[in-house]
C-alpha cells in the first residue's frame, strides 16, 4: 500500500512522523441541530460543483443538489469520463468542492480544516475500490487491523475487531492467509472487512466488482446487499446498470451533470424504489 492509499483509511500523520492529535482523537462537534432520524439526510450536496483550474478551466462537476437518506442504497451510474471519479473524491472527502456545501452526517465539511476532514473521513466513510489495495506481506487480519492503527485502539482489540469483520464477510477460515493466496473475491471481501472496521456510517464503493468474474461479482454484491439490509448506507459508483439495479435508487452522471434514474445504455425510467433521498438539478439559466 502506498502512502496515498493509506490516507484513504488512516488519519493524518505530521511531516515529523507524529500523529496529529486533533485529527486522530478529536470528535467533530455536530454543527446542526438534532433532526428526526427518519427524515435525516446522511449526505447533502447543496450546489456542489468542481472546476479544475486552467488554462482553460475544466468544469468537471456542474453544481447540483443531492440528498441521500440515512440507510439508503444509491447507485451513481456513468460511463468513463462522466465525472464519476470527481464526484467520488468529493463524497469521500478526498477533495474539496470549488463551489457549494457538502454536509456529511450533519457536519458542514466545507468549513473544516484538512485535519478535521481526515478525522471525519476515518470516522464516517468506509471505502471499497476496484483494486483491493491490500498489503501483500500482511495477513488478512493484519490488513484489516492496520486501518485502526491511528485511532488509539490497543493492538489486541484491533486484531479482535479485524477477526470479527472478516468473519462477518465469510472469511473466518482465512484469517491468517496472505493476499497472494486468496482469490479475487476473497481479496475484495478482505477490503470490505477493512472498510467496516471503524463502523462507518457510509460505505462508498467504486466499481468494486470491476476486476471480478460474474459469479464472484454476484457474491460480493450480495455481501454489500446484506450490509445495507443491516442498516448501512451504501453509495455505489458504477458504469454497469445491472449493478445499479440492486440499489433502491439510481442517479446518472454524464458530462458532469446528474439526473435521477438509470439511463446507461437506454432511456430507462427511474427505479421503482425512490427511497428517502432526492436529487434536484439546477434550473437552466
Amino acid at each position: 500500500m502506498t502512502e496515498d492509499d493509506a490516507t484513504l483509511i488512516l488519519p493524518t500523520v505530521t511531516a515529523e512522523g507524529s500523529v496529529d492529535d486533533t485529527a486522530v482523537f478529536a470528535r467533530v462537534e455536530d454543527a446542526r441541530p438534532e433532526v428526526d432520524p427518519a427524515s435525516r439526510a446522511l449526505i447533502e450536496l447543496d450546489g456542489v460543483g468542481m472546476t479544475y483550474p486552467g488554462p482553460p478551466p475544466v468544469e468537471a462537476l456542474k453544481p447540483v443538489q443531492l440528498k441521500v437518506g440515512d440507510g439508503e442504497y444509491v447507485a451513481i451510474v456513468g460511463p468513463s469520463g462522466s465525472g464519476k471519479s470527481t464526484l467520488l473524491n468529493l463524497l469521500g472527502l478526498l477533495d474539496a468542492p470549488t463551489s457549494g456545501t457538502y454536509w456529511l452526517d450533519g457536519h458542514d465539511t466545507s468549513t473544516m480544516k484538512e485535519s478535521m476532514r481526515t478525522r471525519l473521513r476515518a470516522d464516517k466513510i468506509g471505502f471499497i475500490f476496484q483494486s483491493f489495495h491490500l498489503m501483500s506481506h500482511r495477513t488478512a487480519t493484519e490488513n484489516v487491523a492496520m486501518s485502526l492503527v491511528y485511532q488509539g485502539i490497543p493492538r489486541r482489540r484491533r486484531r479482535q475487531i479485524a477477526r470479527e469483520k472478516l468473519e462477518l464477510v465469510g472469511l473466518g477460515h482465512r484469517l491468517d492467509a496472505l493476499p497472494t493466496t486468496l482469490s479475487g473475491g476473497e481479496r475484495q471481501r478482505v477490503a470490505i472487512a477493512r472498510a467496516l472496521a471503524a463502523e462507518p456510517s457510509l460505505l462508498l464503493c467504486d466499481e468494486p466488482t470491476g476486476n471480478l468474474d460474474s459469479h464472484t461479482a454476484d457474491a460480493v454484491l450480495a455481501t454489500i446487499d446484506e450490509l445495507h439490509s443491516g442498516g448501512l448506507t451504501v453509495l455505489m459508483i458504477t458504469h454497469d446498470h445491472d449493478v445499479a439495479e440492486r440499489a433502491q435508487r439510481a442517479v446518472t452522471i454524464r458530462d458532469g451533470e446528474l439526473r435521477e434514474g438509470n439511463h446507461i445504455g437506454d432511456e430507462r425510467v427511474p427505479t421503482d424504489h425512490p427511497g428517502p433521498g432526492t436529487l434536484v438539478m439546477p434550473r437552466a439559466q
